[in-house]
């Protein structure tokens, strides 16, 4: 072969290659886009953390660009109103508390439903069992705020209007502190249990059926075939979602903490968590350099949690490790 047809050659697979490349760069670029938009552009937001930055209604995106540019560093001072006030005891330990009680009763829940349904047989009623449950994961919490309001609403709810009916008088619920921890962990584990039970219940199908075959045979009770077989399979996913929503442990859900109560004053004592006290130091202050230092604050814990639990599984369990 000539030295011209190799060249021509090489050319014409440099140009589909080029082509191939740029195809797949295409491909890409939405992706990387969004990426680089909202998430790596934002961090520059960073240093409001550290910044006194106040927000004045009426002004411009450029003032307010301005103003972000040349406001004043502080230091840590954005920080101390986390720790200094009477409340961050109180919203501190609300946060842990009610984040470790989510983690630890989503995975029993999840995992219990994703076995159950598992072991329906019919099609159709296995999928209907998965469509109602994963429903809720899709509702706001203003809709799930509203949904409850309509059960326990001082006047007109259908749970205080059957206990009135039974001699109990008047009862209203969003003055009353003691049945809300109990109507948090409810409302929260009714929205989002779905969720991890369609994905724990996604890794059930993928194992292999012979397995539980060959156990019924050798006389295996359902609840040996889940223990020795199911389990054990599930126990790489358990692991890395848990480790995941340890990271966010220092993060409550805002929307649960706010509108389900509808952000009522007399339930503070059990409602109040970082999130929604920084949003009430935002409303009062308007101060965004104290919003985002607590924001900066979660996610530094939240990554201090992760690194040291994956840590943790690493030396016990490698195979189960994030990272």
């Amino acid at each position: 072969m000539s030295k011209a047809k190799v060249a021509t050659k090489k050319s014409s697979q440099g140009s589909s290659s080029r082509k191939k490349t740029f195809f797949l760069l295409t491909m890409v670029a939405p992706g990387a886009i969004w990426l680089i938009l909202l998430r790596y552009l934002p961090m520059f937001g960073i240093m409001l953390a550290f910044k006194e930055n106040k927000i004045y209604a009426g002004r411009t995106p450029w003032q307010m660009i301005e103003n972000i540019w040349n406001g004043k560093w502080v230091g840590m001072e954005n920080f101390k109103f986390l720790f200094m006030g009477s409340k961050a005891g109180l919203m501190i330990k609300n946060t842990l508390v009610y984040n470790s009680i989510f983690i630890v009763a989503s995975l029993i829940i999840a995992v219990a439903f994703a076995i159950m349904l598992n072991e329906v047989t019919k099609k159709f009623v296995a999928k209907a069992y998965q469509t109602l449950m994963f429903f809720p994961y899709f509702l706001s919490w203003v809709v799930v705020s509203y949904f409850l309001l309509g059960f326990i609403d001082p006047t007109r709810g259908m749970i205080t209007n059957m206990m009135q009916d039974a001699g109990a008088g008047m009862v209203n619920f969003y003055s009353n502190t003691k049945p809300w921890p109990y109507i948090l962990v409810f409302a929260y584990l009714w929205k989002n249990i779905g969720y991890s039970t369609i994905l724990y219940l996604a890794a059930i199908t993928g194992i292999d059926g012979s397995q539980y075959e060959a156990a019924a045979i050798d006389g295996a009770s359902k609840w040996q075939q889940v223990k020795y077989i199911t389990l054990p399979h599930l126990k790489t996913m358990i692991i890395i979602l848990f480790i995941m929503n340890v990271g966010k442990i220092f993060n409550a859900d805002f929307g649960l903490f706010w509108s389900v109560p509808m952000a009522s004053g007399t339930l503070i004592p059990v409602t109040e968590v970082i999130d929604t006290f920084v949003y009430r130091t935002l409303a009062i202050t308007n101060n965004s350099g104290m919003a985002t230092a607590g924001g900066l604050l979660q996610n530094v814990v939240g990554f201090i949690c992760i690194m040291t639990t994956n840590t943790i599984v690493r030396r016990v369990e490698p195979d189960s490790s994030l990272f």
